[in-house]
């Protein structure tokens, strides 16, 4: 019976997996199916499945008030605002006009989220390319890449990142404190390359740099009073993010409180709001915490934990570098969520092995999983949806043009990555 429990539940993971790898059918209902299974065979009860998902609700709570906050503030056209009044600063130039909203766009990813970042910036991008009459692509695909450097540098960022907050009970200022000055650096190396091997593609004359000049502002806010009370409350989530390790207010309460009072004072029917959550999103990670834990269950994670730990000799620097450069390799494959979630359920594990500060060991799995989306097209939600987004406008990504710059991009990280982590811990 044993047996046939070990082996039931790593093949339905398998094929879970799977299927979220090749995309074939929704994620969100292929996790759903997974997780059910796992408590029909009786590897998991549905008290530890409903107990699971409990213990992550703050997760699924946080990106709910945050998704609510962004979905109202972009209704006032503050983000297009801000991409066309950078690209006038520069008088239209091209190559500045990159870097510029490649750096707004890593700080709207940070503070924000990635997905929804490259929902706002890149149609805006393709516009000022276009208006140019330089090729969007170039452009495209640094915003994808900076979107996803940029939410690394916090907790709310990027999802994996989420993930490792609720396993290791890191806070806020925690991934501030230890991404941040690493995102820096890496968003500086992306841009000094891109620059390098892009600047005599993206020469333009005076004429089409003065079109760009002539872009009205005055439209592109569409409701001046709305934006100053999102705003307003965007502002106070995050002074109460920051805060939080001297409050102990939780970052679900803070951000739903917040969302609720947005949708309170802009006067909208909550109905019409939720139905821009992202429901399949919520759905996907609820599906994917059982399916996981039902694979802890099977002892298949303490097993894996135990061979890290003899491979590496509990040397916590190979460790580390380990975790990073498997975490680079598997995120892009896999997807970042599924494998962070996996490989810190491990990481739970082998923690106690290792004397000392055992925060390196989730900072690695950090910048893999983040920085490492970058490779494929597949590899993060927000190279998906920037690649869709970049269909509807025309422009055609393939997975091997995508792939081929991908890779240069996480090359870089991963070195700068495995650098600071060995002489910052």
């Amino acid at each position: 019976m044993e047996l046939f429990k070990l082996t039931s539940g790593i093949l339905i993971f398998l094929i879970t997996f799977y299927f979220i790898i090749t995309e074939k059918h929704p994620k969100s209902i292929v996790t759903i199916i997974g997780g059910a299974l796992m408590v029909i065979l009786q590897i998991i009860t549905e008290e530890q499945a409903l107990e699971t998902i409990g213990y992550n609700l703050e997760i699924l709570f946080l990106l709910i008030g945050m998704m609510v906050i962004v979905e109202i503030m972009s209704e006032t056209g503050v983000f297009q605002w801000v991409a066309i009044k950078i690209a006038q600063l520069v008088r239209g130039n091209p190559v500045k006009i990159l870097v510029f909203i490649s750096i707004i766009t890593a700080v709207f990813s940070a503070v924000l989220d990635n997905v929804t970042t490259i929902l706002l910036v890149v149609p805006v991008t393709i516009f000022l390319a276009k208006r140019l009459e330089v090729d969007p692509k170039p452009f495209i695909l640094l915003q994808i890449f900076a979107s996803n450097i940029g939410g690394t540098a916090t907790m709310i960022g990027d999802p994996p990142n989420l993930i490792i907050a609720s396993l290791s009970g890191l806070d806020f200022n925690d991934f501030i404190i230890n991404l941040t000055p690493l995102i820096i650096i890496n968003m500086a190396v992306l841009l000094t390359s891109s620059v390098f091997f892009l600047k005599n593609k993206l020469e333009v004359s005076n004429e089409l740099k003065a079109g760009i000049m002539e872009l009205s502002l005055d439209r592109t806010i569409t409701n001046k009073k709305l934006l100053i009370q999102s705003i307003t409350v965007f502002s106070l989530v995050i002074l109460g993010f920051l805060t939080n390790s001297f409050t102990g207010i939780g970052l679900a309460i803070i951000a739903i409180t917040g969302a609720s009072v947005l949708v309170f004072l802009s006067k909208k029917k909550p109905e019409e709001v939720f139905a821009k959550i992202e429901w399949e999103t919520l759905f996907f990670f609820g599906g994917l915490f059982v399916l996981v834990d039902g694979i802890e269950n099977l002892g298949v994670i303490s097993k894996l934990s135990e061979y890290l730990i003899v491979f590496t000799e509990g040397n916590i620097k190979f460790t580390s570098s380990l975790i990073l450069i498997l975490s680079t390799i598997l995120s892009p494959i896999v997807g970042s969520i599924p494998h962070t979630l996996s490989f810190g359920k491990i990481l739970l594990q082998i923690a106690p092995s290792f004397q000392g500060d055992t925060q390196v060991l989730w900072w690695a799995l950090s910048l893999g999983a983040c920085l490492g989306g970058n490779m494929t097209i597949v590899g993060a939600a927000a190279n998906i949806i920037g690649a869709s987004v970049a269909k509807k406008g025309g422009i055609e990504i393939s997975f091997l043009e995508f792939f081929k710059w991908g890779t240069i991009v996480v090359i870089q990280s991963t070195v700068l990555s495995m650098i600071y982590l060995y002489f910052r811990y």
